[in-house]
């Protein structure tokens, strides 16, 4: 399949293009700036230029292509102008050109956090959502607006926090989570398994329009979390703030419809096999 991926140079997106053209995809990642994206193109990733918020670059980037897997997003840093912006707008964006080019499917990753804290009990795909931050609120009117558009394949797969494949998640997130509850519980998942999600939603000819949540078997309390990398746990004097980052996921939907069996049930068989 000729894929257009967004984001490649992010967390997720450059190990995910990088699984898709071991399965045999020709890739093209979408980046504003190829001198910066070199690295990517010594793995048999095509680079080509572009920006979510010029739609006039877009339609170049989406041509002749038959899927769209759409990773980039403003999270960390983002006022939530710049969120809404970029998440839902450059969505849009992206998603007239490609229904425009005949893409015939369009992979969008969204996140688990549209839930919103709901005490912890696992989220299902048809719960209703409340996020009470600007980049799940962005994430989940994005979502909203896809699955309005006519004539383009939407495929929403909500990830929890990723975690493996030596990306420095767990070890970056310590400060932020450092004053959450140590017994509050997280739904996770290994970049492999978020690229064996992304894998069965490009492949499975149905069904469209459908929102599948991608999690580990086990989500791990945060104590568990720091530990995996010998840190101590949380101190827990802040732990309301924890509670809009509590997702816990129910990843049936996905199973049931798709087969999707977790390569990494859980973190310690990650940890196990030193690819934590």
């Amino acid at each position: 399949m000729d894929i257009l991926i967004t984001g490649a140079t992010g967390k997720v997106g450059s190990r995910l293009a990088k699984r898709l053209v071991q399965q045999g995809h020709a890739v093209r990642a979408l980046v504003r700036d190829p001198a910066r994206a070199l690295e990517l193109s010594e793995h048999g990733i095509a680079l080509v230029s572009g920006d979510l918020m010029q739609p006039a670059s877009l339609p170049a980037a989406v041509q002749g292509m038959q899927a769209v897997v759409h990773c980039a997003a403003f999270f960390r840093g983002a006022t939530p102008e710049q969120a809404h912006a970029v998440n839902n707008a450059g969505t849009r964006h992206l998603a007239q050109a490609a229904r425009a080019a005949g893409a015939g499917r369009f992979v969008f990753t969204s996140t688990g956090l549209v839930y919103g804290p709901n005490g912890g009990a696992p989220a299902r795909e048809d719960d209703a959502c409340a996020p009470v931050d600007a980049y799940p609120q962005s994430k989940l009117d994005a979502e909203r607006m896809l699955l309005a558009i006519e004539g383009l394949d939407v495929r929403i797969l909500r990830l929890p926090f990723v975690y493996g494949d030596g990306d420095p998640h767990i070890e970056d997130v310590l400060p932020f989570m450092r004053t959450f509850a140590p017994a509050q519980r997280m739904s996770i998942g290994h970049h492999a398994d978020v690229a064996q999600a992304v894998a069965r939603l490009l492949d499975a000819p149905a069904p469209a329009h459908r929102i599948y949540n991608v999690t580990d078997d086990e989500a791990p309390d945060l104590a568990t979390l720091f530990a995996s990398v010998g840190h101590p746990p949380p101190d827990g004097s802040t732990p309301d703030r924890g509670q809009a980052f509590a997702a816990v996921l129910d990843g049936r939907r996905l199973r049931e419809d798709l087969g999707f069996r977790p390569l990494y049930p859980r973190l310690a068989d990650a940890v196990a096999a030193g690819q934590a």
